[in-house]
């Protein structure tokens, strides 16, 4: 039964892959269908399809996707009282005509704008000024998608909705994830300092010769109050500083930047029209967390456990060293929707891992942390990497190949972390 279940995985990769299937439904595919071959009854109470697996499944991940909708408003709301916009003006109007300046305030920019919402729309909040200004001063483009992605992946350790997530999905208390991600930060800042100037010191081009042709994003809104500026540190201060747990964490953002950003008349509809806007950003992760949290319910059925944790308990590295080796070889499975991927059908293997004790609960959540940090600039198919690219004149593939050594290093660094702390 195990050999077959990890067939049918395999299959469900193929189907990503290809295409043939959106994720979210070769997710239900695969819950289904490991359901159907682990033995669980169509309805009942316990163990069931239709009770365990797509009603209970279904809602597993519920905070996670009320703090994507949170982000996805607070990133909303940055976008629309031009709070983003400001911040890169400001910091391309100190960095003048020094490319690296310029490159290392998108860069910080995207820290910020990562920390509260992830995928495109991060990449938008940062990149829509970010990109042209840092071409316009000569950096090539391929670095500047890069820049913006690079900026993203450290922000993530400090995202919020992803603390959700890993904790949600693993079972692990939200201050293990955060002690885990605390660490990954800085691992994560470094290197994506050392790319921008790395990259920004090769091919360098003059203003006078860079052509943009990209059609305008967005007409330019006024400056942002001052104070208003600070608005995506709220909910990081608030979760990191003060412990606050993260749904609040993201409220206070989101009521920060409504009242240092609007007029009392206009609070109700620009809150209202944010909110709807962010529905439409949040309805494509949530639709994913929805599919992802079936597929968890399936491999947590007794019979998917039983037959998976052998074989999974044989092929699994031993020891603190080989975990290390072998994990960092194959991050290019975490790449295209790989089986590695936290966000698709890594998230069942690290249930897996997690159900059938393979490894301790702390360091498979370093694992997929440190796989994230790959996988949220560098695949190709992610939609951040895809729009960065595409803003920025070159073919996503090019802007994984920009990329991908450095983001390996940061894999290397969290796994090398994971290893000494808890195993």
């Amino acid at each position: 039964m195990g050999i077959a279940i990890l067939v049918l995985m395999a299959v469900g990769v193929v189907l990503m892959l290809t295409r043939v299937l959106p994720t979210a439904f070769a997710l239900v595919f695969l819950a289904i269908g490991i359901a159907l071959l682990a033995g669980a009854p169509f309805s009942g109470e316990q163990d069931s399809i239709l009770t365990s697996v797509l009603e209970t499944g279904s809602a597993a991940l519920a905070a996670t996707m009320l703090a994507v909708l949170l982000g996805s408003w607070l990133g909303t709301l940055m976008d629309e009282t031009g709070i983003a916009g400001t911040l890169v003006r400001k910091i391309v109007e100190f960095g003048g005509e020094r490319p690296s300046i310029v490159a290392l305030g998108v860069f910080a920019v995207s820290i910020l704008c990562g920390s509260i919402t992830g995928s495109a729309p991060a990449a938008m909040l940062a990149g829509v000024v970010g990109i042209p200004a840092m071409i316009a001063v000569g950096v090539r483009p391929v670095a500047a998608g890069g820049t913006v992605l690079m900026g993203i992946s450290a922000g993530s350790p400090l995202e919020l909705p992803v603390w959700q997530f890993l904790s949600d999905a693993l079972g692990a208390p939200v201050a293990d994830v955060k002690a885990i991600m605390i660490k990954l930060f800085p691992m994560a800042l470094v290197v994506g300092i050392v790319y921008v100037f790395v990259q920004t010191r090769r091919g360098a081009r003059h203003a006078w010769a860079v052509k943009l042709d990209r059609p305008k994003a967005r007409v330019r809104r006024g400056d942002a109050p001052w104070y208003a500026l600070i608005t995506p540190l709220v909910p990081i201060v608030l979760a990191l500083g003060l412990a606050v747990p993260i749904v609040p964490s993201l409220l206070a953002g989101v009521v920060y930047a409504l009242v240092t950003t609007t007029k009392w008349g206009e609070l109700n509809g620009r809150a209202l029209r944010s909110l709807y806007r962010a529905f439409q950003v949040a309805a494509p992760p949530i639709a994913l967390f929805v599919a992802i949290g079936m597929l968890l319910a399936a491999v947590k059925l007794p019979g998917a456990k039983n037959a998976l944790t052998p074989i999974v308990a044989a092929i699994s590295p031993s020891g603190a060293l080989w975990f290390v080796v072998v994990f960092v070889l194959l991050v290019p499975l975490c790449l295209f929707r790989g089986p590695l991927n936290v966000f698709g059908l890594g998230a069942g293997v690290a249930g897996v891992l997690v159900t059938g004790g393979i490894y301790p609960l702390p360091a498979v959540v370093g694992l997929m942390a440190s796989y994230n940090q790959v996988f949220s600039v560098s695949d190709p198919t992610s939609t951040q990497t895809v729009w960065a690219a595409q803003y920025a004149g070159v073919r996503p593939e090019r802007a994984m190949l920009s990329t991908l050594p450095y983001t390996w290093v940061v894999a290397l660094g969290g796994m090398v972390l994971t290893a000494v702390s808890y195993l």
